[in-house]
């Protein structure tokens, strides 16, 4: 499963997505909206307006959701 994160700088909520999703061992890219045109459009197509937002699959989400993140670890380990 491929898991993009849609981040901006100087985020908190970003910074604690990114690090559960590293404690999690899941791999996954960043694009930063604030300098990738593309990736603020994919964002506001979805309708979201806060960072970050984390696409796995067919599964998307905004902010810091570590149940989320959890779930996609129990995911890829079975």
């Amino acid at each position: 499963m491929t898991i993009s994160v849609y981040s901006k700088p100087s985020c908190v909520q970003c910074t604690a997505t990114k690090k559960a999703l590293e404690r999690a061992e899941l791999e996954f890219q960043i694009f930063d909206v604030t300098e990738d045109q593309d990736a603020y459009d994919t964002v506001m197509k979805l309708g979201y307006l806060q960072a970050p937002v984390v696409i796995a699959g067919d599964e998307h989400w905004s902010g810091f959701q570590p149940d989320r993140i959890a779930a996609l670890a129990e995911r890829a380990a079975s």
